[in-house]
C-alpha cells in the first residue's frame, strides 16, 4: 500500500525507490532505515537513504543532536492502536469491498499498514453509534436478556477482521458510557446522571456478561474502563462517577464480581477522563489498598491542557500501576480543515510527551469516520485518521493516519523506552528498543525551519536533517 518517495530533504539525496512495495522497500536496505514524512508531501512513511555512521565527532552545543543510549530502559509498550466504534464499524460496511480491505490493511496489516496491535471499543452505545441502546430489557435484575446480537451487524465482524490482519491477536478493552437509563437517578442514558446504588451489582455483572458474550464471538476482552469520562456531563450517553463512588465501585463490586465470574486476570483501568485531574483520581483510587489491589492502570484522555507533568507524576508515585492513554481525537469536524497538518503534529507530539512520561500504551479514537465525521447520533462530529465516503466509496488519508504510523509500526508490543535526549526544542524524540533488538527512534520538528542536527548513539554519530514540519523514524539494526 504505502511506496517509496524520491526526495532531496537531506544534504545527502534519499535513496530513490519511487513505487517499490513498501515490503520490498524494507529489505532494500540493512542497517539504519529512516522513513520520513513532511508537509507538501502526498503521502507519508517515505523511504530515504541509510544513515550513515562515523566515529564520534567532539560534542559541540553549537551543533544540534539527539542522543540514544539503550543501556537505560524504563517501560515496556504494550500496543499502539485505535477505537472500534459502532461509527467506525458501520461506515466501513458502507464502503466497496475493495475500500473496506484496504482500511483493515492499512491499520492492522504490520507489513503494508502501521501493523496496529490495541484497540478500544465500546460497551453497548456511546455518541459514536447511530442510536441509543442496550444489551437487555429495560428492568432486567436477572440478565436473562442479555445479548450482544446488535454488535454482530457491524462492529464485531469489523474487530474479527482486525484480529485476522493483526495475525491473529489485537489487544482490546472496553468502556462504558453510560449504565442503562433505568439503573440511573436521572433515568437517561444521556446528560450525566449517576448509577443508583442499588444496581452497583448489576452493573458489575452486565460488564462482566459482556466480556463473555464477545469472548463467546470469538473476541478476547482483555480490558475494561470503569467509565468513559466519569467528571463530564454530555449530551450523549454518560455517567458521572467521584473519585470515591469510582474507588468503592471498584472494591466493592466491580474487582469482586470479576474474580468471582472467573474474569480476574481482566485488566481494570481507573479514570478514562484527562490529565488534568489524573494525580487526584489516581491518589483517592490507589491509596486506598483495597481498590488498588483490583486497579492494573489508569487511563487518562488528551483534551483540554496537556499536563504531562501528571502523568510522569502518577508514573512515579504509584511505579507498580500502568498509565496508558485511552482517547484523543481532533475536532469538531469540518470538511474544509481536513488536509490541516496540524493534526497529526498534534498527534506526534503528544505521543512523544506521553510515551516519555511512563505511558504503556497509546490509543486513538475512531478508526475510521465518514464524509460528515460520524455517524454520530447527537451531532459530535470529529476527525479521524481516516475517513470513507459512503456515497462515492473514495477513501481520505490524513496526515495524522501517518504520524501514528511512525510509531505503531516500528514500535512493537514488549519494547523498552530507552533514554533519547534532544539538545535543541525544535526536535521531540522518544525512542524505543524492540524485542527483536531494533532500536526505533522518532524525532518530529513542528518549526517552520529545518534542522540540521548529528544523531548519537553507541561511541558512533550520523548526520542528519529534519526538515520542517516533519516527522522520521530511523531503525536501527
Amino acid at each position: 500500500m504505502l511506496h517509496g518517495f524520491c526526495s532531496m530533504m537531506t544534504p545527502r539525496a534519499f535513496a530513490c525507490l519511487l513505487l517499490l512495495p513498501f515490503s520490498a522497500a524494507l529489505s532494500a536496505l540493512a542497517d539504519t532505515r529512516v522513513f520520513l514524512t513532511v508537509q507538501g508531501t502526498p503521502k507519508g512513511l517515505n523511504l530515504a537513504a541509510p544513515l550513515e555512521w562515523y566515529d564520534h565527532e567532539a560534542v559541540n552545543e553549537k551543533r544540534e543532536g539527539v542522543f540514544l543510549d539503550s543501556a537505560k530502559t524504563f517501560q515496556t509498550l504494550i500496543g499502539i492502536g485505535g477505537a472500534i466504534t459502532d461509527a467506525a464499524a458501520e461506515t466501513l460496511a458502507k464502503l466497496p469491498a475493495a475500500q473496506q480491505e484496504a482500511v483493515v490493511r492499512a491499520y492492522y496489516n504490520p507489513t503494508d499498514g502501521i501493523g496496529y496491535t490495541f484497540a478500544r471499543t465500546n460497551i453497548h452505545s456511546c455518541d459514536f453509534s447511530s442510536e441509543s441502546y442496550t444489551y437487555i430489557q429495560d428492568g432486567d435484575t436477572s440478565l436473562s436478556t442479555f445479548s450482544v446480537a446488535h454488535d454482530e451487524k457491524y462492529r464485531l465482524p469489523l474487530i474479527r477482521r482486525a484480529i485476522a490482519a493483526a495475525g491473529g491477536k489485537l489487544t482490546l478493552f472496553a468502556s462504558p458510557w453510560s449504565p442503562p437509563a433505568w439503573m440511573k437517578d436521572n433515568q437517561d442514558m444521556l446528560h450525566g446522571g449517576k448509577l443508583k446504588p442499588e444496581y452497583r451489582e448489576l452493573w458489575a455483572r452486565y460488564m462482566a456478561a459482556f466480556v463473555k458474550a464477545y469472548r463467546k464471538a470469538g473476541v478476547p476482552v482483555w480490558g475494561l474502563t470503569v467509565q468513559n469520562e466519569p467528571m463530564a456531563v454530555q449530551k450523549w450517553e454518560s455517567c458521572v462517577f467521584s473519585a470515591e463512588e469510582e474507588r468503592d465501585f471498584v472494591k466493592g463490586y466491580l474487582g469482586p464480581v470479576l474474580a468471582r465470574s472467573g474474569l480476574g486476570g481482566v485488566k481494570i483501568i481507573a479514570w478514562d477522563h484527562n490529565r488534568t485531574l489524573l494525580y487526584q483520581r489516581a491518589e483517592t483510587l490507589l491509596d486506598d489498598p483495597a481498590a488498588a489491589k483490583y486497579i492494573w492502570g489508569v487511563g487518562y484522555h488528551w483534551y483540554l491542557d496537556e499536563c504531562f507533568d501528571n502523568v510522569r507524576l502518577v508514573k512515579s508515585i504509584y511505579p507498580a500501576k500502568h498509565l496508558l492513554l485511552t482517547e484523543a481525537c481532533n475536532g469538531p469536524y469540518k470538511t474544509e480543515q481536513r488536509g490541516d497538518w496540524a493534526w497529526g503534529e498534534k498527534y506526534g507530539s503528544q505521543m512523544i510527551s506521553d510515551f516519555n512520561a511512563g505511558a504503556e500504551a497509546w490509543t486513538d479514537w475512531n478508526i475510521l469516520l465518514d464524509e460528515q465525521g460520524g455517524p454520530n447520533h447527537v451531532g459530535n462530529y470529529c476527525f479521524a485518521p481516516i475517513h470513507g465516503d459512503t456515497r462515492t466509496g473514495e477513501l481520505f488519508y490524513q496526515n495524522s493516519y501517518y504520524y501514528l504510523g511512525h510509531f505503531s509500526k516500528f514500535i512493537r508490543p514488549g519494547a523498552r523506552r530507552i533514554a533519547a535526549s534532544s539538545t535543541t526544542n525544535s526536535l521531540q524524540t522518544t525512542a524505543f528498543l524492540n524485542p527483536d533488538g531494533k532500536l526505533a527512534a522518532v524525532i518530529m520538528n513542528g518549526t517552520d525551519k529545518p534542522v540540521k542536527f548529528m544523531l548519537w548513539r553507541a561511541g558512533r554519530s550520523a548526520a542528519e536533517l529534519s526538515p520542517a514540519h516533519s516527522i522520521m523514524t530511523a531503525v536501527i539494526e
